[in-house]
């Protein structure tokens, strides 16, 4: 089962997740087309990662953050292409043999079967830099920006994350509190960033992107929570989750409506969220 389809999701927000994909992949790949020299095919391997199948809903809430600020989606482009690439470096370097050793996903064989290991180590960090270098166009915001998602994406969140699901025994996960530590790090951290990145896009006040960080990191944990439900992982925990993900959805959708009329993507998106428990 696919963790909040957006093919399954309301159709207006269907709508808007299909232009939010023709974007953004529009832009990846005017970024990421290999060039007639491509030394072991690095550029290609970078292209192939960020633009494969998947969700896009983080650059669809960065986009949605945005309207809500009054911002324009072409002013807000090179954040959402940022959050995909980086999104991407992490899957690339999640299926790598010595993290979850996976050889497919979303259908197709990984980056490092499908171009070899070390390659896939280097497309991975030129996703990663390719990230920043995109936040570095949006002049006057560009430092915030920065600042942002190197802290969402660093040690202390992100990455961190990624160090509990490495090392943590399941004894250590047995409560539903340490599970969501978990997924704050390791997934609502980014979607945390990308709301935030839409409202630095626009040019929002500090408090005003401070309040959007805490709308995406609610639908990020609600989506963990649903991803968890779907692969059958913390069954033990599933009533508690259930219940959290309408909680976690209906805080987020209070974040939205604080918005006004603008902010009924937003809106939108966290009602889907919170309608999967």
């Amino acid at each position: 089962m696919a963790t909040l389809a957006p093919d399954k999701a309301p159709p207006e927000l269907v709508a808007f997740f299909e232009d939010v994909r023709r974007l953004v992949d529009g832009e990846l790949t005017r970024r990421l087309a290999p060039p007639p020299e491509d030394p072991g095919r690095l550029i290609e391997a970078m292209h192939y990662a960020a633009t494969g199948p998947g969700k896009r809903l983080r650059p669809a809430v960065l986009l949605a953050a945005a309207e809500a600020c009054g911002g324009a989606h072409a002013n807000a482009l090179p954040a959402a292409a940022a959050i995909e690439m980086l999104h991407a470096y992490t899957l690339v370097h999640d299926d790598l043999p010595a993290m979850d050793d996976d050889d497919e996903r979303r259908g197709r064989p990984t980056v490092h079967v499908a171009f070899g290991e070390g390659i896939a180590i280097l497309a991975g960090d030129g996703l990663l830099t390719a990230a920043f270098g995109a936040l570095a166009e949006l002049g006057p915001y560009a430092g915030a920006a920065v600042a942002v998602l190197a802290r969402r994406a660093g040690a202390f969140e992100l990455l961190g994350g990624q160090a509990i699901d490495l090392t943590a025994s399941p004894e250590s996960l047995g409560s539903l509190a340490s599970v969501e530590r978990l997924h704050a790090a390791k997934t609502g951290a980014l979607f945390a960033a990308a709301a935030e990145l839409g409202g630095i896009a626009a040019g929002a006040p500090a408090a005003t992107c401070a309040s959007l960080g805490r709308y995406g990191l609610s639908i990020g944990i609600a989506f963990q929570h649903a991803d968890d439900r779907d692969d059958q992982e913390f069954q033990e925990l599933a009533e508690a989750a259930k219940e959290r993900m309408r909680v976690l959805g209906e805080e987020a959708r209070a974040i939205a409506q604080s918005f006004g009329g603008r902010g009924a993507r937003l809106a939108s998106i966290a009602a889907w969220f919170a309608s999967q428990a």
